[in-house]
């Protein structure tokens, strides 16, 4: 199989599953931000509770919490770091409460991996 029919293969594969329904992790979720100015990767952690339906609402106002929404929520917790494997470790060896599922923890190692490359090419970085 040619590369360029390959990596055609693997986006596709890739867009499917980023749009399928996942189970929201009931310990909270994560931002992630590259500063270039700061030369660190941002990661912030946001409480959230989840209804029976299985969307997450604001813990404060129990309200659905939007990802388009204007309003900016404080963030639980705050980590920096220089690379994934620095963030990686803190969340899940020094706060290991923060995560509960196994789908989140490998989506985290996921984009925290892409936050570096962006870190360090200096490219903007967009969270999946």
């Amino acid at each position: 199989m040619d590369s360029k029919k390959s990596f055609n293969e693997k986006t596709m594969i890739d867009n499917n599953l980023s749009n399928r329904y996942i189970d929201l992790d009931p310990n909270g979720y994560f931002i992630i931000k590259v500063d270039l100015e700061e030369n660190k990767i941002i990661l912030e952690h946001f409480l959230n509770n989840i209804n029976d339906d299985g969307y997450a609402l604001d813990p404060e106002t129990n309200e659905p919490i939007k990802c388009d929404s204007q309003n900016k929520r404080g963030s639980n917790e705050v980590f920096k770091g220089i690379s994934a494997k620095q963030l990686g470790i803190m969340i899940t060896e020094e706060r290991n409460d923060l995560i509960t599922r196994y789908d989140h923890a490998l989506y985290l190692g996921r984009e925290l991996q892409k936050a570096e490359e962006s870190l360090y090419k200096r490219l903007p970085y967009i969270q999946d």
